[in-house]
């Protein structure tokens, strides 16, 4: 498959480097970035060249900028359950890949791009990056598994704060809650995580796939489950007068004016 909006480039010591490449648009996620980092993923699980993944973003802007406003269906709940559940499929082939994947996350990740994120094994933050779920500002909520993986990461209480008034964080306070692993320079980004990822070449190839499919099993037990109920409550939000407005308010460069409906 070739690629439009991802690059992909695979290296002598096994680490492939998947890189979001839309930085006129922050990077933000639509149904053909989707589509392509769901073919990257498959590479990366299928080649056994390829030993581990770092995901970023193209540019020093941002990592994701969440989802493209333009492409959700807002108004419609069966159209909008059915982005997700595609979104939460590729999400889920990166999360249980059996190979260590890192988000080197560059200025923002919000929304999706936060979600993408949580689904690596580890996450590295530039000192200058930004993390939010904002989807509650537009009136609907996370639809890639935020309500379900951040919980597991930080905690109830942090992950609702963070859920329910959509407020940006900084790199610092990231890692403090246990969101990212490491803040480091952006120059320093990239070979801080290769040198992470090659740390862990260092073990057994079966112990560190076995590794990650026991945490997988032990902490995500219950979790399709909890994912099949966000999307459905996903697609009950997106037909809401309140999403419409959300949305319409964003792109209009305006406050929206919530009405509860």
């Amino acid at each position: 498959m070739s690629y439009k909006f991802i690059t992909f480039e695979a290296s002598d010591d096994g680490i492939a480097l998947v890189t979001v490449n839309r930085p006129e648009k922050l990077n933000a996620l639509n149904a053909a970035v989707m589509g392509e980092l769901d073919d990257a993923f498959r590479r990366v699980e299928t080649d056994p060249a390829v030993r581990g993944l770092i995901l970023t973003g193209a540019g020093d802007k941002a990592f994701v900028a969440g989802a493209d406003i333009g492409e959700l269906p807002i108004g419609h709940a069966l159209a909008a359950r059915e982005m997700s559940l595609r979104g939460l499929a590729v999400l889920r082939r990166l999360e249980r890949m059996g190979k260590p994947s890192l988000a080197a996350i560059n200025g923002y990740a919000l929304g999706g791009g936060l979600e993408l994120a949580l689904c690596c094994t580890l996450r590295v933050a530039s000192a200058n990056a930004k993390l939010a779920l904002p989807e509650i500002k537009l009136g609907i909520m996370p639809g890639y598994g935020g309500t379900q993986r951040l919980p597991r990461l930080v905690g109830r209480g942090r992950a609702l704060e963070m859920l329910l008034t959509g407020s940006l964080i900084d790199a610092a306070e990231a890692e403090r809650m246990g969101l990212v692993n490491h803040v480091v320079l952006q120059t320093e980004l990239l070979n801080f995580s290769r040198a992470l990822l090659r740390r862990i070449f260092e073990n057994a190839p079966l112990a560190v796939a076995s590794v990650l499919e026991a945490v997988d099993a032990s902490l995500n037990a219950g979790i399709e489950e909890g994912l099949r109920f966000e999307s459905a409550m996903f697609g009950t939000l997106a037909a809401t007068e309140d999403a419409v407005e959300g949305t319409r308010a964003f792109l209009e460069k305006r406050k929206p004016l919530f009405k509860g409906k």
